[in-house]
């Protein structure tokens, strides 16, 4: 006999009669009819995490009265809150009244029994319990009754009380259900991991902990980043260099010991923890086509040694197969096979060593980890073959890659920026959350943004992306793992890098943030100021005002506005410029009805000027005056308008790997890499900076000697 495969029987979009219901919802009450039977139930509303903006929130429904074939339960929030992402129920809201309607599988409700239900929420000023439920209509007073048609009104009754609890910086485990809807595990599992961080560069790192830059990991450390609102972790480790020879391959008794003391350490925290096979994916496992029988008795060394070791931690330990699969010599198509047998054979594993093993959440990427369609649907077709409930996907997101690492003109928050992340969202939704599959972005972030280079990525622009992608996850009940090697967390002083960076990541979990064209305005460093003017996007935020230091500007004579077109007046630009010394001389707030109020730092610029110079292909560096402006990226051609230098496909280089400015020196230097792939003679560069200015300069190579001359 053909059935369909579990995962597409789970999950379905919210049904007609759902809708329906919202509409009487809006619209009144429902007329009561013909009696049915004994009704009742109570409400068990349990706040397990709350962080400023966003909350979490368990709801376990005991029907006391009649057994029901399908429920929904109705409340009105009574502070503005709003649920952003649920697991084992469906949600739909207007206004502040909201219903919750039973997935497919949880539809049954007998007498006595109970059923939960959790959801991802946001609030702002206070976050109370709702004071009334209804289910199917009826009030959950505690008691039985005699229930009429369902009246289908969601609004507070005094006589109706659910047990709120203080909110609790560290949450619970989501409830696991009944054996027979066992496969909500998984969704409700992801969900709640919603959203994780990265212990980049750490574990994973070459060949040990602290090898690239990082302190070794402390329980301070997870306790911050838990008390930040981060709900799981990812902890990439690679053990090529603490396994012992073949055929055992026996893990470093030390190295194990470490990464179960930083597991549990994040265990006790309250953290989901997702452990895997980090940078082994390319020290030997690539190797597998061609030495298939040494791969294969490594990797299931490994993955017996560490299943077994914990294999009776708490469920909220998730395993990861293996970080970016990728192989030497073989075609995709070639790869996506290969991936499934690994990504079987880890199953296949894990589940015999027993205990918690068993039914504990596994997580299998696609190869490369890559979210292209082809990728998606052969591991799609891994998932259906292996028919095993608690599974998840993951895939990782690093954006366009122009825009990731500023090339080919790629400065910019942009159409092909945003059509690229709708789409990849749109395909891992499509083919695995649409049919009941979990899905973790096990890592994301931008390639080029980093502390260590700054100026690759306009932090305006990578704002823009943080909350766009933040959006895009939510709303599609995507898990996402921000990728921290570092760059956002100083793990030294335990403190965010960019506050406002953080802020906005955090506020993209429960709500959206109004932006704009650009965070900047330049004026001239001397001569008469003229109106400045820039569009906001609100992005279903309305304009609040605009502010300065704390003090609101006057609409009208500081600013005003068109539709979404904002212009700052002549006087008030002078005001705020000041003397006008060249960078930033004042930052506004653009507050928004919501999310976090977007900057737009007013800044006095001037043309850089850039200086003749010699130097060699090795070593070469332009005097540049900057004169408050900042370098946006770069263009290169021959004199024949061809392009010059890597990558010869487009004319604009890649920021920091072909040019980078250096501030501590006063110099754009250029990089071996770029003359690398320049050929003898003249070639023109131009400078585009963020203020609008271009700026010409000419480089002569003659074998490794190179002249540099201002136009």
């Amino acid at each position: 006999m053909t059935t369909a495969p579990w995962h597409a029987r789970l999950r379905r979009r919210v049904t007609p009669f759902a809708v329906a219901l919202v509409a009487l919802l809006a619209g009144g009450t429902a007329t009561a009819g013909t009696a049915h039977g004994a009704a009742g139930c109570r409400v068990d509303w349990t706040v397990t995490s709350q962080w400023p903006g966003g909350f979490t929130a368990d709801v376990t429904v005991a029907n006391l009265g009649d057994a029901l074939d399908g429920w929904r339960l109705a409340w009105t929030f009574p502070s503005g809150q709003r649920v952003t992402q649920a697991w084992n129920a469906t949600t739909t809201a207007t206004g502040d009244q909201v219903v919750a309607t039973n997935a497919p599988y949880n539809a049954a409700l007998a007498t006595g029994r109970s059923v939960s239900f959790g959801f991802l929420g946001s609030w702002a000023g206070s976050n109370p319990a709702p004071t009334a439920f209804t289910l199917n209509g009826v009030p959950c007073t505690g008691q039985v009754g005699t229930s009429p048609t369902p009246t289908l009104d969601p609004s507070p009754s005094p006589t109706v009380a659910p047990t709120p609890t203080t909110p609790s910086p560290t949450p619970t485990t989501s409830p696991r259900p009944s054996p027979s809807a066992q496969p909500a595990d998984a969704m409700a599992t992801v969900a709640a991991m919603q959203p994780g961080w990265n212990l980049g560069n750490t574990l994973d790192a070459i060949p040990d902990e602290t090898a690239w830059g990082n302190p070794l990991t402390t329980r301070e450390l997870l306790h911050h980043v838990r008390s930040e609102g981060y709900n799981s972790i990812r902890i990439p480790v690679t053990w090529t260099d603490h396994v012992g020879p073949a055929p055992d391959h026996t893990i470093d008794p030390a190295w194990l010991a470490r990464v179960e003391q930083v597991v549990d350490w994040s265990l006790d925290e309250g953290f989901y923890v997702m452990l895997n096979l980090h940078h082994d994916s390319w020290q030997w496992a690539d190797d597998y086509p061609a030495d298939r029988e040494a791969v294969l008795t490594r990797y299931r060394a490994l993955w017996d040694q560490i299943a077994v070791t914990f294999r009776d931690r708490s469920s909220r330990l998730v395993l990861e197969s293996l970080n970016e699969p990728q192989f030497a010599g073989v075609t995709d198509e070639q790869g996506d096979v290969l991936v499934q047998e690994l990504n079987t054979d880890f199953v296949e594993r894990v589940r015999a060593t027993g205990g918690g093993n068993a039914t504990r959440l596994l997580v299998l990427p696609t190869l490369h980890t890559s979210s292209e369609q082809p990728r998606l649907d052969a591991l799609a077709d891994t998932i259906d073959r292996l028919d095993d409930p608690n599974l998840a996907a993951t895939v990782h997101f690093y954006g366009w890659w122009p825009f990731s690492v500023n090339i080919a003109g790629g400065t910019r928050y942009s159409t092909e920026v945003e059509q690229d992340l709708v789409s990849s969202f749109d395909r891992v939704t499509d083919t695995f959350v649409e049919r009941g599959v979990p899905v973790v972005i096990g890592e994301w972030a931008l390639l080029a943004w980093d502390h260590t280079r700054p100026g690759i990525i306009e932090r305006g622009e990578f704002l823009k992306y943080l909350e766009a992608v933040g959006h895009h996850a939510r709303t599609r009940g995507l898990t996402t793992m921000v990728w921290d090697a570092g760059q956002f967390l100083d793990r030294n002083t335990l403190t965010w890098r960019d506050e406002g960076v953080h802020a906005m990541m955090r506020a993209s979990w429960t709500q959206r943030s109004g932006t704009a064209s650009s965070d900047e305005l330049y004026l001239p460093g001397g001569g008469p100021v003229t109106a400045r003017s820039l569009t906001l996007n609100p992005n279903g935020t309305t304009f609040q005002g605009l502010w300065h230091d704390g003090t609101e500007l006057v609409r009208g004579t500081d600013y005003t506005l068109d539709g979404e077109r904002l212009t700052l007046s002549a006087p008030a630009l002078t005001r705020l410029a000041g003397e006008r010394r060249y960078g930033v001389a004042a930052t506004l707030e653009v507050r928004f009805s919501q999310g976090v109020p977007w900057e737009i730092h007013v800044v006095t610029a001037d043309t850089p000027v850039l200086a003749a110079a010699t130097g060699t292909t090795a070593s070469f560096a332009i005097p540049a005056e900057l004169r408050g402006d900042r370098l946006a990226t770069m263009e290169a051609r021959y004199a024949d308008g061809s392009n010059a230098g890597p990558p010869s496909w487009t004319s604009y280089k890649e920021f920091w790997s072909s040019f980078r400015p250096d501030p501590a020196t006063g110099t754009i230097l250029l990089t071996p890499e770029f003359f690398a792939e320049v050929r003898d003679g003249t070639v023109t560069l131009t400078f585009h900076f963020w203020s609008g200015a271009q700026v010409t300069y000419t480089v002569t190579r003659t074998g490794t000697s190179v002249v540099g001359t201002p136009s």
